[in-house]
Order: structure tokens, then C-alpha cells, then sequence
């Protein structure tokens, strides 16, 4: 696996991970239909926070992004985007163990939402989500934190100019 940390995101990424949103989600969202080349970029750009998202560098440069949005209950497991071409490289299986493993230590449950027919379902169900509810277009699920009975999934990697708190 190639080597990989997460940084704090800020304002001036806004850009470049609207554009891997809209690379990365294109091919389902023209299979349910709904790709539109402005509105997937504008989602984004009204959506981001950087005070909750990562950016994911590979070898110093950028290759995605992750945010976990705090909620009374949960946290929310947000824009998690990378690279097409490091698709299938563990990058993304490390990412996340790493940040549920940050969640198991707050004792809340992980929340997320995922296009109906993605293949990025099978990541999710690998590490321990499950499926809460669906609609046409999305499918809910969600993942305990780790009690101790389930099989530890958490990870480790580096992360740059400090730990943001979730």
C-alpha cells in the first residue's frame, strides 16, 4: 500500500474536492439517473466544512477527502472521496479504520448515507455497517462503536498539523 495521512482540510480545498466528487460519484449517479454536471460540484461547495474534513494525501499529494460531521447521537461519515486510480488499493480501507477508531473511543455510533448500487457498499459492510434504511437513491446505514465483542477495526496512519477535534 502506498503511503498516505490525512491533513486538516481549509477553504482552498474546497475546489479540487468538488471535482473529485465529481468524478468519483459520476458513473452512479448517471446509472440512477440523476448526474448533473453543475449541481454534483455545487453540493459540495455548500456542504463542505472544513473544520470537519480531512484531505487524504498519497505520496504529498492530493488524492481525497473524508469530513465526520458531529451529531447528538452520531457522527456522520461525509464526503469520502478518492481517487479512481487508487480505487482498490487499501487507501480507503486504512482511512476509515482509522477514523472508526477514533469514533469507538467517543462510544457513538457511525452514520452514513451511500448510493444505491455503489461498489463503496462493500467497504462500509466490511468494517462493520450495516444497512438502517433505503430510499430510490440512497441506502442509510450504520455501524455501533466497538465493544469489545466485535472484531477491532481500527487502523493507524499519520495525520499532519495536529488532530482536528470531531
Amino acid at each position: 500500500m502506498k503511503e498516505w495521512e490525512l491533513r486538516p482540510a481549509t477553504r482552498a480545498d474546497v475546489e479540487p474536492v468538488a471535482e473529485l466528487r465529481a468524478v468519483v460519484m459520476r458513473p452512479d449517479l448517471e446509472r440512477l439517473g440523476r448526474y448533473d454536471e453543475h449541481r454534483v460540484r455545487q453540493r459540495l461547495r455548500d456542504a463542505f466544512d472544513p473544520a470537519h474534513t480531512w484531505v487524504i494525501e498519497v505520496d504529498g499529494a492530493f488524492a481525497g477527502c473524508v469530513a465526520l460531521r458531529p451529531a447528538a447521537d452520531a457522527h456522520w461519515l461525509e464526503h469520502f472521496y478518492l481517487a479512481p486510480h487508487l480505487h482498490g488499493s487499501g487507501i480507503g480501507t486504512g482511512v476509515l479504520r482509522t477514523l472508526l477508531a477514533r469514533c469507538d473511543r467517543d462510544g457513538l455510533p457511525v452514520r452514513l448515507n451511500v448510493l444505491r448500487g455503489s461498489p463503496a457498499r462493500r467497504l462500509y459492510e466490511r468494517l462493520g455497517f450495516t444497512a438502517e434504511a433505503e430510499d430510490p437513491v440512497d441506502v442509510f446505514m450504520v455501524r455501533g462503536p466497538y465493544d469489545g465483542r466485535a472484531p477491532h477495526v481500527g487502523g493507524s496512519a499519520a495525520i499532519v498539523n495536529g488532530d482536528k477535534k470531531m
